[in-house]
């Protein structure tokens, strides 16, 4: 079941958000100061390819600095993020077929605003 979860989210949202992500990252590499944030937008990035299966969970080391970085990443990134899945899930929700991908993107909402500080683990299958 997540296989197919997973073929119909790449199709229908996932390619398309993992592009934004890609492009969000890129946006964040261009300076020095921005790399950090970028590579956290290039690991979601493969998290919204391909999430069922997957889970994000807090880091129990992240610290002040995760805030900090936090607070940065949503004014300057965040928002467009989660307002891309905001209106993907929308979209998404109005068909039967679906819904549980719209669900899927309200999911990703708190993560696209405050992603440092998390990480990606498998559920524990393959698929």
């Amino acid at each position: 079941m997540r296989l197919l979860l997973n073929l119909i989210w790449l199709v229908l949202s996932g390619f398309w958000m993992f592009c934004g992500y890609v492009l969000v990252g890129l946006l964040w590499s261009i300076t020095i100061l921005g790399i950090p944030f970028g590579i956290a937008c290039f690991r979601i990035a493969g998290f919204a390819l391909w999430p069922f299966g997957r889970q994000i969970v807090r880091k129990p080391t992240a610290g002040a600095g995760s805030t900090i970085g936090n607070v940065i990443w949503f004014i300057f990134g965040g928002v467009w993020l989660a307002i891309g899945h905001l209106v993907t899930g929308v979209a998404l929700c109005l068909t039967i077929i679906g819904i549980p991908l719209g669900l899927a993107n309200f999911k990703l909402i708190p993560v696209s605003l405050t992603p440092l500080g998390r990480e990606i683990v498998s559920n524990g299958s393959w698929l």
